[in-house]
């Protein structure tokens, strides 16, 4: 099939390189429609993985250089998974993280990968927000949001309508710290705003509002790594 680059209105999207389709075949064979290889590609242990779970599942394999370069835009990806777009809606009775119009691709795909690390596997976002789907952010995820369930939401008063987890916005006028939080083990969604406006301040009256502090000789910190401090932090007081 003759595959145009991506597009957010297409059914279908890809996985460049070894790793993420190899992730993409492990959790998501059904969804798999074709792998594109090309002729540089070298034999390794999970380009021979890729195809034999290829072979096992009847998913087409196709050699085709220039198809691979024309839709990757470079010159250092020899193997690309073509699947079909799907929903994964979150389990409400589970611990979440809730992204508020995220639009970083780099960040939301790092942020899923460490989700994923510290066992997190549920991803609410509220739109406007980057597409989930987009191969850059398959990428940065490294084939972890195969893993994960994530499901968009037009507003939070729509999350909040259907979600009842403890709330633990993360804010830089909180006035409780996350180093001083007593946490208690119940079902729990840690809130981040956009990189460059955080959250409303309507979400100071939501939940348990949380400042990670750091040092006076930075203003803030970057989305994903607050993120992953949270987890980090969180996970360490449940275990």
């Amino acid at each position: 099939m003759g595959y145009k680059t991506y597009s957010k209105d297409s059914a279908f999207s890809f996985t460049y390189g070894g790793f993420p389709t190899y992730e993409l075949l492990t959790h998501k064979p059904d969804n798999v429609r074709e792998i594109l290889l090309h002729d540089k590609i070298k034999q390794t242990e999970i380009v021979d993985n890729i195809l034999s779970i290829s072979r096992d599942h009847n998913i087409k394999i196709t050699h085709d250089s220039k198809l691979v370069e024309k839709l990757s835009g470079k010159g250092n990806v020899y193997i690309i998974g073509v699947f079909e777009k799907y929903h994964n809606p979150v389990d409400h009775n589970a611990n979440q993280v809730l992204l508020c119009n995220p639009s970083d691709m780099g960040n939301l795909g790092t942020i899923i990968r460490v989700m994923l690390g510290f066992g997190y596997k549920n991803l609410s976002i509220i739109k406007p927000s980057i597409d989930v789907f987009d191969p850059k952010v398959i990428r940065a995820s490294m084939g972890s949001i195969f893993s994960i369930n994530i499901e968009l939401f037009d507003s939070v008063e729509d999350y909040i309508k259907i979600n009842h987890n403890q709330m633990y916005p993360f804010m830089l006028n909180a006035e409780h710290t996350l180093q001083e939080l007593e946490f208690k083990k119940f079902p729990h969604t840690l809130a981040f705003g956009n990189e460059a406006h955080g959250l409303d301040d309507k979400f100071l009256k939501i939940g348990t509002p949380l400042l990670i502090k750091h040092s006076h000789e930075i203003d803030s910190l970057n989305l994903s790594m607050s993120v992953g401090i949270a987890l980090y932090e969180f996970n360490k007081t449940n275990n």
